[in-house]
């Protein structure tokens, strides 16, 4: 089952930098917000058919703690984050946009201390400190001038505004204490996020940016709710599952490496060379931040 677990896990990673290829191929087909609606109905349709029922009954049980907190969750990872993620691409490429992936932990890290009270230490700062220098040389596009002067790509901040919700959400995540099922609690998590998604849809609305999505962006849409959320989802659980999480965990750091070949080829985006120190700092500053000390090891 492992050799299975290997290639599955492939797949999930490379489903998942697909994401932002498609995105930035469609950027002048669908609005961003009509885009990410769309993911969601089509999560949606898919789900609630094995669900609705047992998802009604479940729903007066919540408190309002509970509540709350999938409220927050559908806010930071139900939707908002991916509209964002796809109006960034608009303004930048998809080879810069797929390294910030990257920044992930670090703002995983950054949260952890007042949700989570988790101390940060002088390394930890350190690294986080050494990977946000890699985000700002792949956001100035090498070019110190820009570098001093703090002149980024609108696209870029998007994109890492879009990984510091998506770590939001992967830190209040854990604190949920409902019983609702991983099937039901997408479900609300989709419908949810279309309630946050609306002030943004009547402001493509009013923009008159709301036109019928055509073949392509339908099947960007497709993609992205099907093929990047829901098989990719399930491939993941499933490698996980027989891998364990920490030996599939740190294969996300793929993730960045796949997206750049597949901007390569399917986009003609060449990576720059400050792409390549960019990266290297990032992932020198997570691996700083966090590797454990030899106390901390040695401690039960």
């Amino acid at each position: 089952m492992r050799l299975i677990a290997v290639p599955v896990l492939l797949v999930t990673l490379t489903l998942w930098a697909g994401n932002w290829i498609v995105g930035r191929a469609v950027r002048e087909a669908v609005a961003p917000g009509l885009a990410t609606a769309g993911r969601l109905l089509i999560v949606i349709a898919i789900l609630a058919p094995f669900c609705a029922r047992p998802l009604a009954r479940a729903l007066p049980a919540l408190s309002a703690r509970d509540w709350r907190l999938i409220a927050a969750l559908a806010f930071f990872g139900g939707g908002v984050h991916l509209a964002l993620q796809w109006l960034g691409l608009r303004y930048t490429t998809a080879t810069s946009g797929v390294l910030y992936l990257s920044t992930s932990p670090l703002f995983i890290l950054l949260l952890a201390r007042p949700v989570l009270g988790e101390a940060v230490g002088v390394r930890q700062w350190l690294g986080v400190a050494l990977s946000f220098a890699g985000v700002a040389v792949i956001a100035a596009e090498g070019d110190w001038r820009r570098l001093a002067a703090l002149s980024f790509n609108v696209g870029d901040v998007l994109a890492l505004t879009s990984m510091a919700m998506w770590a939001a959400y992967t830190v209040l995540l854990p604190r949920r204490r409902d019983a609702l099922t991983t099937v039901q609690f997408l479900v609300l998590l989709c419908l949810l996020g279309l309630g946050w998604l609306a002030p943004w849809l009547a402001v493509e609305a009013a923009l008159g940016a709301l036109a019928a999505p055509d073949a392509v962006a339908l099947a960007a849409m497709l993609y992205s709710g099907v093929g990047s959320l829901l098989v990719a989802y399930a491939g993941w659980s499933w490698a996980v599952e027989r891998l364990g999480a920490a030996r599939a965990g740190v294969t996300i750091h793929l993730v960045p490496a796949i997206g750049v070949g597949l901007a390569a080829l399917f986009l003609d985006e060449r990576p720059q060379p400050y792409h390549g120190g960019g990266i290297a700092l990032v992932l020198a500053g997570v691996t700083l931040a966090n590797l454990r000390s030899a106390t901390a090891v040695r401690s039960p």
